[in-house]
């Protein structure tokens, strides 16, 4: 259940958002970044803060699926069926943009992500302040989301003017984007709505492909990514992988499928996540066992990759990002 808040604290948000300042603030995926989405300058003030790039794209985070012809343009009729089936929820349509939209907020493009968050903290912050709230993840970029207020205070520190602590996130990764520009969608990120939840909704197949001409979050070869260098290997090689970083003086974390539950005692490694078996379960755990291991001074993350359906599609994306090739 989310921390309570109180009206205090929301009068609060709105008037840092008001004057152009950055609100952290959760929501049912993980905590983000947040500022005005119609004020240039304080967008501006995100990408500073993170360190992202300029180009990349913001989501921009309103308060219903009736604000959806404010925000985005020749809305075609398969992304309405979509946000009234799953707003409030971990799902952004990634839209026309309507005039009232800064490029800087969609990074150039003529395109904009749109969701409505499913938590009460930040619809009620949505509700008071009446405008859209342009929010990436409250994080360094590229480096693992935020999905508690401390996650974001030890990162961001004072880069934040006001943190609201709605209690840790229950999705724990980042919402799906769905292309849906006409009505031939696709996904272009895996996340918290599902393939099989949204190609049900729809009646068809949708594709998730590799790569995408729409520039979406996510996207960057290296994200998500802890200090520790993350190694992905099969899950019947796991152990043995371990034992040769533990032989060459690595300082191993591992991530340990549900499948090896009985393993940890004899694992040769500096620290050991439990995967669980549910993959809501693990999905919610993911960013923090990534930060939990890189606190017990790993040098090395081994994982393996969950079945790619239901959630595991997107927990997959996520190991894939962080194992990534990293800047030099």
């Amino acid at each position: 259940m989310p921390a309570p808040t109180s009206d205090i604290h929301i009068d609060k948000a709105v008037a840092v958002l008001r004057a152009g300042g950055l609100v952290a603030l959760p929501t049912e995926t993980v905590y983000g970044l947040g500022a005005d989405a119609e004020n240039p300058a304080a967008v501006a003030r995100i990408f500073e803060t993170k360190g992202r790039p300029p180009n990349h794209p913001l989501i921009v985070h309103i308060g219903g699926a009736e604000n959806l012809g404010d925000w985005a343009e020749d809305v075609p009729e398969a992304a309405r069926l979509l946000a009234e089936r799953f707003w409030p929820g971990p799902l952004t349509l990634v839209l026309r943009r309507s005039g009232r939209v800064p490029h800087e907020t969609t990074g150039g493009l003529e395109t904009v992500g749109l969701r409505v968050p499913d938590h009460p903290v930040a619809l009620e912050l949505l509700n008071a302040f009446g405008g859209g709230i342009a929010a990436p993840s409250a994080n360094r970029f590229g480096s693992v989301s935020p999905t508690t207020a401390d996650h974001v205070r030890a990162e961001l520190g004072d880069g934040v003017d006001f943190v609201l602590d709605g209690g840790p996130c229950e999705v724990g990764v980042e919402s799906t984007i769905v292309d849906a520009t006409s009505e031939s969608l696709s996904i272009l990120r895996p996340g918290g709505v599902t393939r099989e939840d949204l190609e049900q909704a729809l009646g068809r197949p949708l594709d998730v492909p590799d790569t995408s001409e729409v520039r979406v979050p996510g996207q960057h070869p290296s994200h998500y990514a802890p200090n520790a260098r993350v190694v992905l290997v099969e899950p019947e090689e796991i152990l043995a992988e371990t034992v040769r970083a533990h032989e060459l003086g690595r300082r191993v974390g591992v991530f340990l499928p549900s499948t090896l539950a009985d393993a940890p005692e004899t694992v040769k490694a500096h620290a050991v996540v439990a995967v669980p078996a549910s993959l809501d379960a693990y999905a919610r755990g993911l960013y923090g066992y990534l930060r939990e291991l890189d606190e017990q001074g790993c040098d090395l993350i081994l994982a393996s990759l969950p079945a790619q359906e239901g959630l595991g599609l997107a927990i997959a994306n996520r190991l894939r990002r962080a194992a990534g090739p990293r800047p030099a």
